[in-house]
């Protein structure tokens, strides 16, 4: 039976914990109740909108070239075992506690306050930073479409400061603020909106697998797996953890190759978790979310795989542009009027990414703003929309000036390190969660359980080595300042604080 309430301590208790009833019959509160107007396709649809973008329009030729050859499409399978195994584990979270806040709501009822608000404290990083770093992506692929109808835009006005004589990122600005827009109108609004960008970005994927299938040639797929090159030294604060550790270097292409790919690659998948921030906006959450979890996953992990392998068909690894891979593939081909239509389809795509990365971010802020550990005004919902209107507009805001004016290419490892830290706190909560309230009803049990966490942790933890050392004291670094916000207002302002719920 579950051991006695530990939200019932005293409010110094830092591992006071918010029961899985409590947390649920907070959704019902009517200042603080979202519209429930998603259906399982739409949750598939959000989860596909997220996860297609960089890692097929952009990353499949960097790792494909620099990585791990024609076996890229291994490094994208491997990473979505990883992503598939914190997946099972969401699901159960999902389905037991289907309120808005994915991870941190989940580390509430199982870890305790503290734990859960590290967890929410570094989502806002992942997501913030993940939107804000898609933002800059599209900002780049919108201008080389400008530039070809004629169009060009000033340098200083399309290159945050200190990048090619620029002053402000105005596309990039652009686009968060009218997805901000979009997403204070409603859930359905941006539903809509994402089931018919998705659809323009299915029909473009499927238009390279299916075109470029008469391009391929099989000698480009020859050695599928590259022989091991070591590559030069790595120090200092650029060195991957494992090296620092335990002494392993880094190499390009065999075995090494493609499990150093992985870290790269799971920022693909950046983002299918936010499916669990919706959870209160989800028609039957207990079976809704977890086909949109899992549904989503495959589908995307399939479309990666063959993505690759045509495209590293079309041309030979060696030669892959970094920049836009399936568009200059294409080129490479003697087919530019493709790569136009692929380069559009990467503008559209982007924009989903970062529609579902800023609705996530601002549910979690909702949910930690409505058990106090945020300013409660955060929470408040929109009397028409029925969204949380303030944290929306806020996050938006600060996700614009940080597209807009600050360089993001160190930062967006911060993205990798914040994920896979939230899936491996995620995966641990179930294992607690099943011993401490065993008796709860689960409309999705994670299978063999303690086995399928575990492997979840294991592999998290070994993706997160190959990160460098500097994306890790930054990421410690965010989590400091998060502990000094919690000790200056989230500790004392708990609604479980002295036993308020």
């Amino acid at each position: 039976m579950r051991s006695p309430h530990r939200e019932e301590l005293p409010g110094m208790n830092l591992l006071r914990t918010k029961s899985v009833e409590q947390s649920i019959r907070d959704t019902e509160s009517p200042e603080h109740q979202l519209n429930r107007s998603l259906s399982a396709l739409d949750l598939v649809v959000f989860g596909v909108g997220i996860i297609i973008g960089t890692g097929i329009f952009v990353l499949t030729g960097q790792v494909a070239r620099d990585k791990a050859g024609p076996a890229v499409a291994i490094s994208f399978v491997l990473a979505a075992i990883v992503c598939g195994l914190a997946a099972l584990c969401y699901a159960e979270f999902a389905s037991t506690i289907p309120v808005a806040g994915s991870a941190y709501t989940f580390s509430y009822a199982t870890l305790g306050e503290f734990p859960a608000w590290i967890i929410g404290w570094d989502l806002v990083l992942e997501l913030a930073l993940a939107a804000a770093v898609v933002s800059v992506g599209w900002s780049g692929y919108a201008v080389s479409l400008l530039d070809d109808a004629g169009v060009t835009l000033p340098a200083e006005l399309v290159h945050p400061p200190g990048e090619a004589g620029g002053a402000v990122n105005v596309p990039a600005i652009v686009l968060v603020l009218a997805v901000t827009v979009l997403l204070v109108l409603g859930i359905k609004v941006s539903a809509r909106f994402t089931v018919a960008i998705v659809a323009v970005k299915l029909s473009v994927v499927l238009l390279v697998i299916v075109a470029g299938l008469f391009f391929v040639k099989g000698a480009n797929y020859h050695p599928f797996i590259p022989p091991s090159e070591a590559t030069p030294t790595v120090e200092g604060g650029s060195a991957p953890l494992m090296q620092v550790l335990f002494g392993i270097k880094p190499a390009t292409f065999g075995w090494l190759g493609i499990f150093a790919a992985v870290s790269v690659v799971f920022f693909a998948y950046i983002g299918f978790d936010v499916v669990a921030t919706a959870a209160e906006e989800a028609r039957r959450p207990q079976r809704d979310l977890p086909i949109g979890l899992i549904g989503s996953l495959v589908i995307t992990a399939i479309l990666y795989a063959v993505v690759s392998i045509v495209v590293t068909g079309m041309q030979n690894y060696k030669d892959l542009s970094t920049e836009a891979p399936l568009a200059d593939a294409f080129k490479a081909v003697g087919h530019p009027a493709f790569a136009t239509v692929i380069s559009f389809g990467a503008v559209v795509g982007l924009t989903t990414v970062v529609l579902i990365l800023l609705l996530g971010q601002s549910r979690v802020f909702f949910a930690m703003s409505r058990d106090g550990l945020l300013p409660p005004r955060l929470s408040t919902v929109h009397p028409r929309f029925g969204t949380p209107y303030r944290s929306t507009v806020i996050m938006g805001v600060v996700v614009a000036a940080i597209a807009g004016f600050i360089p993001l290419a160190k930062l967006a490892e911060l993205v990798n390190i914040g994920t896979l830290f939230a899936f491996l706190v995620v995966s641990v909560g179930v294992v607690v969660l099943r011993r401490t309230r065993p008796e709860l009803p689960r409309a999705f049990r994670t299978p063999l359980v303690p086995l399928i966490p575990v492997l979840s942790v294991l592999a998290c933890l070994f993706v997160m080595i190959n990160l460098p050392v500097d994306t890790w004291l930054r990421f410690l670094a965010w989590l400091l300042v998060g502990v000094a916000v919690y000790f200056a207002y989230g500790r004392r302002h708990s609604r479980l604080a002295g036993g308020r719920v």
